[in-house]
């Protein structure tokens, strides 16, 4: 294993082509679907819509019927929603409301608000184009074609494509179960008293919470004792409960950092120490055949790390297409005149200047450790390793929103 630091990318390559996608498949009803990948495509069995339909609330016209604007028809019938009407007559209109089947012999809907009613007729005062205002039978979905591929995480919006076919389950990946374990003797759960020199445990609530987010099992281990055996017990346990495991500290180059020797006795350490900041101590590699990950015990680093190469590991793990954070270029409103060896994340938010534009705003105290600066960013700013930063230079923004 190299002892210089790898590169941000380099590294997200090698751990995702180390991938293996879990098979495990599950039937599930359409209301607990959400979050879950899809196992296989989706073909719609039915049109939506099943008949052309009035867009708007109006009359339905045949425009051969229509001489010049202000002509008159006779309302023959009315149709709502839910309630098929006949075949128009020649010569007649039809009063219809949106969503109401367009009758046969009808082509174009006037709107309510271009006619003008009387007695048992209706004035047209603006003749419409033929097709005007009508749905047509399957303009959102045909018939047999494909909706949703496999792959695909299903959002809210994606299940109410799903019902709207009038599926009522989806074949999807079995939920991953993940492993936390975080290391130190300094480490002690909320609700517990603070001795001198301890703090309390924040990263397995961000860990849980982002897991969580992403439709993952999570399998929390507790705090473990800062001495070999008892994490090479940790590991072992989590390894024959969990598909993949997440450590959180202990990874450093500490004479009480245990967990890369646990890991390099039980299996094998792939991958340690990256070129980035904050998340330089970070590792990868297996316990027996279940993926690990350590992740440094500063908090920001434990977010920065996990959103940038667990996230897409685990997602790519589950079989999902898409891994890629969301992510855009935006103006900045700082200075960073000191360039840093590392590719660094800085939290950041996105503000609105006196002009109108869209511009970020850096968190005034960066280091690695200050938890406060991910509760009061919105996304994070990447700076590429070498370079300074300068007022009004784009970088890459990366939106907290959607990175789950």
């Amino acid at each position: 294993m190299p002892s210089q630091l790898i590169p941000l990318k380099k590294a997200l390559a090698f751990i995702l082509a180390e991938t293996q996608e879990n098979t495990a498949v599950i039937e599930v009803s359409l209301p607990e679907a959400l979050g879950y990948v899809l196992a296989e495509s989706q073909q719609a069995a039915i049109d939506v819509p099943e008949f052309d339909n009035s867009a708007m609330d109006g009359y339905a016209v045949n425009t051969s019927d229509l001489d010049e604007p202000g002509c008159s028809l006779p309302v023959s019938q009315t149709i709502a929603a839910g309630h098929p009407g006949t075949a128009l007559e020649p010569g007649t209109t039809a009063r219809i409301f949106t969503g109401a089947p367009v009758p046969e012999g009808a082509d174009a809907v006037v709107i309510q608000e271009n006619t003008r009613a009387e007695e048992g007729t209706v004035a047209v005062m603006e003749i419409p184009a033929a097709g005007a205002n009508i749905r047509l039978m399957g303009h959102d979905v045909a018939r047999g074609s494909e909706i949703l591929q496999a792959g695909q995480r299903l959002r809210p919006q994606d299940l109410g494509l799903l019902a709207a076919l009038g599926i009522s389950s989806v074949s999807v990946k079995q939920q991953l179960k993940v492993a936390i374990i975080n290391t130190g003797d300094e480490v002690v759960a909320p609700g517990q008293s603070l001795q001198s020199g301890q703090l309390y445990d924040s990263n397995s609530f961000t860990l849980d919470g982002l897991l969580t987010g992403l439709g993952m099992q999570v399998i929390k281990k507790g705090i473990v004792d800062d001495s070999l055996e008892a994490t090479q017990s940790a590991l072992e346990s989590a390894a024959k409960e969990a598909d993949c495991i997440i450590t959180t500290g202990g990874v450093s180059v500490g004479d009480e950092d245990y967990v890369r020797q646990a890991v390099e006795s039980l299996g094998q350490l792939a991958l340690w120490k990256l070129a980035i900041k904050p998340g330089k101590p970070f590792s990868y590699g297996r316990i027996h055949d279940v993926p690990f990950f350590g992740l440094p015990g500063n908090p920001v680093a434990v977010f920065v790390t996990f959103v940038m190469l667990v996230r897409p590991y685990l997602l790519k793990m589950q079989g999902a297409v898409k891994l890629s954070l969301p992510k855009f270029r935006a103006k900045v409103d700082f200075d960073i005149p000191t360039a840093n060896s590392r590719q660094e994340f800085i939290r950041v938010k996105l503000n609105e200047d006196a002009k109108g534009e869209q511009v970020l705003e850096a968190y005034g105290i960066q280091g690695s450790s200050i938890m406060t600066s991910l509760s009061w960013a919105d996304g994070l700013a990447e700076i590429p390793a070498g370079e300074t930063v300068t007022r009004g230079q784009r970088l890459n923004y990366f939106p907290f929103k959607g990175m789950l």
